[in-house]
């Protein structure tokens, strides 16, 4: 259910929560860690950036990093700013008012609020734990140049 978009932010901030305090990454080597383009990965942090799920820092030894702890940043909070799942309290199909008369408006309540919760519900820790299966190898070098901790 996750949009591509959704599913590399969620991705790069499970490999964020696995930097020591103070420490920062850089997108590129995010990126090639979780099978993202790295250019497009900026620009997505840069947008959790902005809303205050990661912070950045330009320069040598600069990059992202997560802006408070991984067990306190909600799948939600990472989701929201790239898809929008907040709009999810709309009509199914699309009209401008919900009248809750639609044929799948019952249906629909029920899956569009155990989706928003299980968002809500999980962590950016639960995914860096291993929630996620990864784009690209694990053997391949952690971001910030190390192997990664298991």
């Amino acid at each position: 259910m996750l949009s591509t978009t959704a599913l590399h932010a969620v991705r790069a901030l499970g490999e964020l929560a696995q930097l020591q305090r103070g420490e920062y990454a850089g997108a590129t080597a995010i990126a090639t860690r979780i099978g993202a383009p790295p250019n497009y990965l900026g620009k997505l942090l840069q947008t959790l950036s902005q809303h205050g799920v990661v912070d950045s820092r330009k320069g040598a030894g600069g990059g992202f990093r997560l802006a408070r702890s991984a067990d306190s940043i909600s799948l939600y909070d990472v989701v929201e700013p790239i898809d929008r799942v907040s709009r999810w309290n709309g009509c199914f199909l699309g009209n401008l008012r919900c009248s809750g008369s639609c044929t799948v408006h019952e249906r629909w309540r029920p899956v569009r609020e155990a989706y928003l919760q299980l968002l809500t519900d999980s962590t950016v820790s639960e995914v860096a734990g291993g929630g996620l299966p990864r784009a690209v190898d694990p053997a391949l070098p952690h971001p910030r140049g190390k192997e990664r901790r298991r």
